[in-house]
C-alpha cells in the first residue's frame, strides 16, 4: 500500500460539556464519529462504532463489502446497546471514513459515510467533497428548494436523516475511486462545517500545514467561530505511489 501520513484533533468546544465524537487514525484505515443522543449515550455510540470499523484496519484484503458488512454490525450493537437501557433511547452515531483497499487489481480509496459527516479531497489546489450529507437540508438543497448558503443557518440543518442506531438499518453510501500521489483527505465532524465555510477550509489547507498542524489548526479555527459543536478532524497525505490515469473517475459502489 502507499504511504499515508496522518494527523488528528478534536475539541469539546465551547458549549458542550461532553464530547461525543469518536475517531480512528490507523496505518491505512480513518473513521470520524459524531455521536447523537447527549448523556443517554452519544458518545459510546460512536465510540462503539469506531471500535468495530477499527477490524478493517490493516486488512490485506479489504473491499467495499467489509464496510458495509462492519457497519452493519455497529448498527446492531449500537440498537442492543440501547435496547438494554430505556435512558439510551435514540442513541445513535454519524460516520464518515476513508481506507486503501485492493480494487479491481490495484490500488484504490474506499470513501463511507452515514449521517452529515464528511470526507473532502484536497488536490492541486481544489477542495472537493466526496461525501453526501444524510439530511433535511441536503435534501432540500439537491431538490432545489433552498440555495446552499441557506442551508448552514436553516432551523432544520441539525436534522440526520441516517444514523447507525437505526431500525431498519440505515443504508451507507460507499465510493471507491484510484488514489493519486499528492492527494490530501480531510474527514470531519459537522462542527467543523458549521462554523467554517468550504473556501475557509480550503485556505487552511492551501498553505499546506503539515497534517497534525493542519488538524489542530483547522479545530482551533471552528471554535474561535463559535464553537457550538464537539470539532474533530483528520487530515490524511497520501505520499507516494503509483498514478493512475482513471483517478479522477469517483465511483459509487451499488
Amino acid at each position: 500500500m502507499a504511504p499515508v501520513r496522518a494527523g488528528s484533533a478534536t475539541d469539546v468546544g465551547r458549549v458542550r460539556s461532553l464530547n461525543e465524537d469518536s475517531m480512528l487514525v490507523g496505518l491505512d484505515f480513518f473513521v470520524v464519529a459524531d455521536g447523537m443522543g447527549g448523556h443517554a449515550a452519544g458518545d459510546a455510540a460512536s465510540a462503539m462504532a469506531v471500535q468495530r470499523l477499527a477490524r478493517l484496519s490493516g486488512l490485506a484484503e479489504l473491499g467495499p463489502a467489509d464496510v458495509r458488512a462492519e457497519l452493519a454490525a455497529a448498527n446492531q450493537e449500537i440498537l442492543a446497546f440501547a435496547h438494554a437501557d430505556g435512558a439510551r433511547a435514540g442513541m445513535g452515531t454519524t460516520v464518515a471514513g476513508l481506507g486503501l483497499i485492493r480494487f479491481a487489481g490495484s490500488e484504490h480509496w474506499v470513501v463511507f459515510n452515514v449521517g452529515d459527516s464528511r470526507v473532502y479531497r484536497y488536490l492541486d489546489s481544489a477542495l472537493v467533497r466526496l461525501t453526501v450529507d444524510h439530511s433535511e437540508v441536503e435534501e432540500m438543497v439537491r431538490a432545489g428548494t433552498i440555495e446552499a448558503a441557506e442551508a448552514r443557518a436553516h432551523p432544520l440543518r441539525n436534522v440526520i436523516t441516517r444514523a447507525l442506531g437505526m431500525d431498519p438499518a440505515p443504508e451507507a453510501d460507499v465510493w471507491v475511486f484510484p488514489s493519486v500521489p499528492g492527494e490530501r483527505f480531510l474527514l470531519c465532524s459537522d462542527g467543523l462545517t458549521s462554523e467554517l465555510t468550504d473556501p475557509e477550509i480550503a485556505a487552511v489547507l492551501e498553505a499546506g500545514p503539515p497534517a497534525q498542524d493542519g488538524a489542530e489548526l483547522l479545530v482551533r479555527r471552528a471554535v474561535e467561530a463559535g464553537g457550538h459543536d464537539n470539532v474533530t478532524v483528520i487530515l490524511v497525505d497520501h505520499l507516494a505511489g503509483v498514478v493512475n490515469e482513471d483517478a479522477d473517475t469517483l465511483g459509487r459502489v451499488p
